[in-house]
């Protein structure tokens, strides 16, 4: 039987990393970009952290179903503002990985700070915050780790494909990049439950590794 009450809570548990998780990823993109010398996501509004700027109704419905994977809206670039396309392209769309690496590991230090109190010592008006806190960074531990390592399949159009292009030949890169049916490939593996089977060894590797 459908639990609405329980649902509700995880719902509320999984907003705030979510959030922040998509937020800094993509705004991670826009000022790498920025940095390089592509001023269009600035120009777009995208240089922000206002996560409304960055939401996408699809993305956010797929880490309700999950519990663990999301999307945003990309966050527009224009290769043509680069001094050197390929190289740059590839810097751009790792930044959007290594800020949720970068999350993944603040909230693991929240939580190993919270693991380790003596909750004997508490109040029960601390503990009431405690609890929650340590729900919300759990949760943003693994859905960091999730969009991270999520990302990084090399399927376009996913920031892995840009991240290997960066290294392939350009011509074969091109040619790599052009390929109309990744996102297909992505959603018929999480049909057929394969795409959790695909990045969960790595997501419960390096979750215990900031934990333990």
């Amino acid at each position: 039987m459908f639990d609405i009450a329980n649902t509700i809570k995880e719902i509320s548990i999984l907003a705030l990393p979510f959030l922040l998780a998509i937020t800094c990823h993509e705004a991670a993109h826009g000022y790498a970009a920025y940095l390089l010398g592509d001023p269009t996501a600035k120009d777009a509004g995208r240089l922000t952290l206002n996560p409304l700027k960055h939401l996408d109704p699809l993305g956010t419905l797929a880490l309700i179903m999950t519990r663990m994977i999301g999307w945003a809206k990309p966050v527009p670039v224009n290769p043509s503002y680069f001094k050197n396309p390929q190289r740059d392209m590839m810097l751009v769309s790792l930044a959007g990985p290594a800020a949720n690496m970068i999350l993944a590991i603040l909230f693991a230090m929240i939580l190993k700070g919270l693991i380790g109190l003596d909750l004997n010592g508490l109040s029960p008006t601390m503990l009431k915050v405690v609890e929650p806190v340590a729900l919300i960074s759990k949760s943003g531990v693994i859905i960091n780790l999730a969009i991270c390592f999520f990302n990084l399949i090399p399927l376009p159009p996913l920031d892995g494909s840009k991240i290997l292009a960066g290294f392939l030949p350009r011509e074969l890169a091109y040619k790599y990049m052009s390929f109309k049916y990744g996102f297909i490939i992505v959603i018929l593996l999480a049909v057929l439950g394969l795409l959790g089977k695909i990045i969960s060894p790595a997501i419960f590797f390096f979750y215990k590794l900031l934990l333990y």
